[in-house]
């Protein structure tokens, strides 16, 4: 009963969420009114987004998580309306899937993968203030805590490590306050605060990275490169000017627990640093560093150094646009000396203004926490590398003009693994996994 339960939830979200859109989408003021007219640093794209003209003008339109960066050129898709001096915005998917698996430890599910982030923005003395959140429903439309990831692992549900399983993301994702300085014509100095955020480490998080905007999958490098998205007590600072930006955070570095609809708290113990570079309207390149103080709740007293860097390149075509990611992660465990590594490679392809093609390749280390499925860890448990997976993912969709404001597709993806060899007598030597998928995410006006 608590199952079919679940499901119905799961199925309607999408609904709700589409109906939620549709009424706030009417207050959009007609394209005539000069509350439409966009910023002078942005150009709006074929469906009303915003792209920046300049690396300050990307910043301030704080579309991303965090504090975090993608090129100048991407586009990013929204509705947009003015009250008074206010500019009111709503970013936002979901994705109601149904997931099969195949291989000793495949299994099936269907949940809906989902966020919602309205922000508004207003000229507060020399700069600009934003106020923005991130919601999500996952906590009621992913049953069971977690849904079916081949070799996915990070977290716990019931007390026990998440394997082979995706955890849902928190009720509040985000609450945060930024404010922008300009210095001059090209220097920008930018403050964010946020009782739950995105601290500055890591690219884009996988959920908001337009190289990953049609896959409703979390990728199996996530807590090597971009799980901090969601934080606790985030204080960051940045700097940039010309091309160039240098930001620092602190943060508490504890993982959020299973109550996935509270904000938690705790004392700054954690800090990073991360470097960006925008040396073009379609190139954009960080590298970041982190110390991570009891990350795991598991693992209470093991610290953590992460590392990150990666390249992102968009492209915008006639009636499309290519957006692509090459990431890399590195954990590295103070106490016991432990180092993984995660390699990403994503890509997606919009043409023909209403279809999607994408991949992602990685090939990522998996630790001995695989082991334990099912299992609570054992209080002397040794964790270390097992071996290398690969996971190569194709996918397709294509819009469909149904609801207005809303760009409502139909697609599905497969993923081939290749398992190391301590592992194939537990997954098999090339488990495949397929997701069906229905996705709706707002849009001032749709493509034709």
């Amino acid at each position: 009963m608590y199952c079919s339960r679940t499901r119905l939830l799961g199925a309607i979200v999408p609904i709700i969420f589409a109906a939620a859109l549709c009424g706030w989408a009417q207050q959009v003021p007609p394209a005539s009114t000069s509350a439409n007219v966009p910023m002078p640093s942005m150009r709006t794209t074929e469906t009303g987004g915003m792209t920046a003209n300049s690396f300050s003008a990307e910043i301030e339109e704080h579309a991303t998580s965090g504090t975090s960066a993608e090129p100048n050129s991407t586009p990013a898709e929204m509705l947009m309306t003015f009250k008074g001096s206010w500019m009111l915005m709503l970013h936002g998917v979901a994705f109601l899937n149904v997931s099969q698996e195949t291989g000793p430890r495949g299994a099936d599910k269907v949940f809906s993968t989902n966020w919602i982030m309205p922000m508004a923005q207003h000229r507060l003395g020399p700069g600009t203030f934003t106020a923005r959140t991130m919601l999500s429903l996952e906590p009621a439309t992913i049953s069971g805590r977690y849904f079916p990831e081949l070799f996915q692992q990070g977290e716990t549900a019931f007390g026990k490590p998440i394997v082979d399983g995706q955890h849902p993301h928190n009720f509040f994702m985000e609450l945060a306050a930024l404010y922008d300085l300009n210095l001059g014509e090209r220097t920008l100095l930018s403050f964010y605060v946020a009782p739950v955020g995105d601290p500055a480490i890591g690219p884009t998080a996988f959920p908001h990275r337009a190289s990953a905007s049609e896959d409703p999958l979390a990728t199996l490098g996530h807590h090597l490169e971009d799980s901090t998205h969601i934080s606790y007590d985030v204080l960051t600072a940045g700097i940039t000017h010309g091309i160039l930006r240098l930001e620092a955070s602190g943060f508490h570095g504890r993982e959020p627990d299973e109550n996935r609809w509270t904000i938690e708290s705790g004392a700054i113990d954690s800090w990073s640093t991360r470097l960006t570079v925008q040396p073009g309207q379609n190139w954009s390149a960080q590298y970041s560093w982190a110390h991570l103080t009891s990350l795991e709740a598991l693992d209470p007293n093991e610290d953590v150094q992460r590392m990150t860097a990666s390249v992102m390149y968009n492209r915008p075509l006639p009636r499309g646009n290519w957006a692509n990611t090459l990431a890399w992660g590195r954990n590295c465990v103070l106490q016991t000396g432990l180092i993984w590594n995660g390699y990403l490679l994503e890509s997606t392809l919009q043409f023909a203004n209403r279809n999607y093609v994408w991949t992602r390749i990685e090939n990522v280390d998996r630790t001995s926490e695989l082991l334990l499925k099912d299992q609570f860890q054992p209080p002397d448990f040794n964790e270390y590398v097992v071996g290398r997976v690969q996971a190569y993912t194709g996918g397709y969709d294509r819009d469909f003009p149904l609801i207005p404001h809303l760009e409502t597709a139909l697609g599905a993806q497969m993923t081939l693994y290749s398992t190391p060899p301590a592992l194939v007598p537990l997954y098999g030597s090339h488990p495949v996994g397929v997701v069906v998928f229905l996705r709706i995410r707002p849009v001032a006006k749709q493509r034709q």
